[in-house]
């Protein structure tokens, strides 16, 4: 009998808004067995571009992309489709629990911190590969603490001006920076006060940071 051929290597395209960092992964992976990087973006826009043309197994996807389309949005569009996309596996510096829900929520495999060791980024791609969820370990635990004690479900728009509270804007000025009305931000305000448990501007932006609601 003959011998049975080599499993075909995990095609991966990184996406990544510093050509350094990509240029490192680059190197980095070309010392992982079964592993093939097939193309490189570095916005939003260009992996969903690059992904239709080479279609990757797995986008290894950072969150933080600059100007434009954020690596959560791309994450949902590659994955969001008709027909079987790439599993994205998000490799990034942030952990919050607005973040990792985010990513989740709109469809990615995995979640990795850059401080991971090669092995760990390695494993975590193949896993991904299987269709099988990849978790750094503090990314797990807040995982787990998460559905040990549910965090309120703000929505998009009062996230936002939970945001623009933690930069110390007045009413008029997040209406202004989100092109709403100053009564329509009371109105948001009155319902991240209710769903924080808080009175004041000053309570809410403390139980924010608490829990790690802001990105």
């Amino acid at each position: 009998m003959s011998p049975s051929a080599p499993p075909s290597p995990v095609r991966l395209l990184l996406c990544d808004d510093h050509a350094v960092v990509r240029a490192g992964l680059r190197a980095l992976l070309s010392s992982a067995d079964g592993v093939e990087v097939v193309g490189e973006a570095g916005s939003g826009e260009e992996a969903l571009a690059v992904a239709a043309h080479v279609h990757p197994d797995v986008v290894l996807m950072d969150l933080q992309l600059g100007g434009g389309m954020d690596g959560v949005t791309a994450t949902r569009h590659l994955t969001s489709g008709e027909k079987a996309g790439p599993r994205v596996l998000v490799l990034t510096m942030f952990d919050t629990d607005a973040d990792i829900s985010r990513a989740i929520e709109a469809g990615a495999t995995g979640y990795l911190l850059k401080a991971e060791p090669p092995d760990e980024l390695f494993a975590a791609i193949r896993n991904a590969a299987a269709g099988r969820t990849a978790l750094s370990a503090p990314v797990a635990d807040r995982l787990l603490a998460q559905l040990r004690s549910p965090r309120p479900a703000l929505s998009d728009r009062e996230h936002e001006i939970l945001a623009q509270l933690a930069h110390g804007l007045g009413n008029r000025e997040i209406a202004r920076a989100l092109f709403i009305s100053e009564a329509t931000v009371k109105t948001h305000l009155g319902r991240i006060y209710g769903k924080l448990g808080v009175e004041t501007r000053a309570g809410a932006v403390a139980v924010a940071k608490e829990r790690r609601l802001l990105p």
